[in-house]
């Protein structure tokens, strides 16, 4: 739980990334609303500050705390502790200024913690990158990239990763079924490599050289974004 100040959690000295304990999520939209409930489903604690009264107290009870605060104050951020937390996630919608205040005022901590921020267009994304954010996250261009792509190919989800590489889901290819992995030299003749495999409805599961596919499976390949989706449409050439 958290106290007056939200100074319960000290997980700043744990790993980030591999045991986020606790985080921030300041604008609680769709976006922020829906982050922080995936966090708190995750095991997270998650202190959520909005500056609209309404929303406040729609969001009571869904999260560890629900604070109603100016979070472009740096007096505010102070008295909540945020610093204390692992994590904040600036989440805030439409207001550019008041995203850009709120990062200036996180960024000016003597010791911030790991800064993620939403950003509604390019220009905004530039600003926050020119203002040092480490993590910019830009949903509407993402899944705009996302549905290209899965409208002009045949993966079934399309997840698109650092230096031009992608994750897809997808059927495997008739030229991949009833021979082990390790026979067909995925790598050599196509570029991909098949990561995980879910059969019948079952649970994601990890591949090993013998594992072998059939045509009611799925799998998720990993490869450049031209040879994952190359891969993926084998039986359309």
């Amino acid at each position: 739980m958290f106290n007056q100040r939200g100074r319960e959690f000290s997980s700043r000295q744990a790993p980030r990334r591999d045991h986020l304990r606790s985080a921030v999520v300041i604008g609680l939209g769709r976006f922020g609303s829906a982050l922080g409930q995936e966090l708190m489903d995750s095991g997270v604690e998650v202190l959520a500050i909005d500056d609209d009264p309404k929303v406040v107290q729609e969001f009571k009870g869904q999260f560890t705390s629900v604070v109603r605060a100016d979070a472009t104050s740096q007096q505010a951020l102070e008295e909540l502790g945020v610093s204390d937390f692992a994590a904040v996630v600036v989440a805030i919608g439409t207001d550019l200024e008041a995203s850009v205040l709120t990062t200036s005022r996180l960024l000016a901590m003597d010791n911030p913690p790991e800064i993620w921020a939403k950003a509604i267009s390019e220009a905004h994304a530039q600003i926050l990158e020119q203002l040092g954010v480490g993590h910019v996250i830009r949903p509407e261009h993402d899944m705009g990239l996302r549905t290209a792509h899965l409208l002009i190919g045949h993966a079934l989800d399309f997840v698109s990763l650092d230096g031009g590489f992608a994750l897809i889901r997808c059927q495997p290819p008739t030229a991949t079924q009833q021979r082990p992995l390790d026979t067909l030299n995925l790598r050599q003749k196509y570029g991909v490599t098949v990561v995980a495999l879910r059969r019948h409805g079952q649970q994601w599961s990890p591949v090993d050289p013998g594992t072998m596919l059939y045509d009611d499976d799925e799998i998720m390949v990993t490869g450049t974004k031209h040879d994952a989706e190359h891969f993926a449409g084998l039986d359309s050439k």
